[in-house]
């Protein structure tokens, strides 16, 4: 019934707009609407304006007596007010429908209250990003070009950065001690230390196997002492499993490491045939539990320590656009980076503040 009253009382606040415009037909023109009958004329309807106002109406959830009191809306003729009333309800539940979307959080943090820092231009392919405890700095990379990156969160922005190759098709970065790990998609990792601001040493090593394997998420599990690698898109995996490879940095090689079954993931996800695609990875310091981003499929996957699926939730794709990484502070602070969309919306860095009190 709210949703319902929400429609009404949105249609009764666009009719006052389109009133003062004095033509309904410069509203339609002005927003590239496309074709729907009423009244004998081809009046557009753009669907997706027409929801993106639903949403925005829902989420401020402003109430009836604060705006529509205040709105001289009797100057208007009876039929005139009526009739489009009638035609907008009618698009209305088609284009959002009476139903509210809802994304709930993880336990202990609200996903509905981030601190945004919005990246510069240069940070538009963001790809992996670590925190830095020593000064709460964020260190990350992004997609195209072999730059290490320093993001000092403060207002403004301060960064800092140093190459470290001549660039590739770079999707997670991790770090033991001085030492910094680089997952390339096709599972390659570069293996760097700088000895000084101007000298580096790089080493490569590739997983084994064919060369159609994509891989977006490296992390460091410090109770194993290994990096692993989670497949996005592997050649031998079932569609119900994801597989995974661990690195053991003392010895610099490749194993098999666990598997990752979706079939839970479908389950908590309403979902009958997805295909799981992580793109980020990070374990939290007080939980030990592994979070799993899956930029494609707009969800975030938790897993318990046993590397059983614990808990699934869809993620808002108005506010995780794209998001390619995932970092913890020490305090179990949740940092999570969005590529730039290529929409004229900028990268940026969602920080969100864990409240211990609330994971139980």
């Amino acid at each position: 019934m709210i949703a319902y009253r929400q429609i009404i009382i949105g249609n009764l606040l666009l009719i006052h707009s389109i009133s003062k415009q004095k033509l309904l037909h410069r509203f339609i023109r002005t927003s590239n609407l496309k074709g729907l009958y009423f009244h004998h004329q081809r009046l557009p309807v753009f669907s997706n304006a027409w929801q993106n106002f639903c949403v925005t109406y829902s989420i401020t959830n402003r109430r009836f007596e604060n705006m529509i009191w205040k709105q001289k809306l009797w100057h208007l003729g009876f039929s005139e007010v009526f009739s489009y009333l009638i035609f907008l309800s009618i698009t209305s539940l088609f284009a959002c429908g009476a139903k509210t979307v809802s994304y709930p959080s993880p336990l202990g943090y609200n996903f509905k209250k981030p601190y945004v820092y919005t990246l510069p231009h240069l940070l538009d392919e963001i790809s992996g990003v670590i925190y830095y405890p020593k000064d709460s700095s964020i260190f990350a990379i992004q997609d195209e070009k072999g730059w290490l990156f320093k993001i000092h969160l403060t207002n403004p922005l301060q960064i800092e950065r140093w190459k470290f190759s001549r660039g590739g098709d770079y999707e997670d970065l991790a770090r033991i001690d001085s030492t910094f790990f680089v997952l390339k998609s096709n599972g390659i990792i570069e293996k760097f230390k700088f000895s000084s601001p101007d000298s580096i040493t790089l080493e490569s090593f590739k997983v084994p196997g064919t060369e159609k394997n994509e891989f977006e998420t490296l992390f460091y599990d410090s109770s194993l002492h290994q990096l692993i690698l989670i497949c996005k898109n592997c050649k031998d995996d079932k569609k119900t499993e994801v597989s995974t490879w661990a690195f053991d940095p003392q010895i610099d090689s490749f194993s098999n490491s666990f598997i990752i079954k979706t079939s839970e993931i479908n389950d908590q996800l309403n979902e009958e045939n997805l295909r799981f695609k992580p793109s980020a990875a990070a374990i939290h310091p007080l939980t030990g539990e592994l979070y799993i981003l899956a930029s494609v499929n707009k969800a975030l996957v938790i897993l318990d320590k046993d590397h059983s699926v614990k808990r699934c939730y869809k993620i808002d794709p108005g506010l995780f656009r794209q998001p390619e990484g995932i970092t913890f502070t020490p305090k179990g602070d949740l940092i999570i980076s969005n590529e730039a969309n290529g929409k004229g919306t900028a990268a940026d860095i969602l920080f969100f503040k864990y409240d211990k009190s609330k994971n139980r």
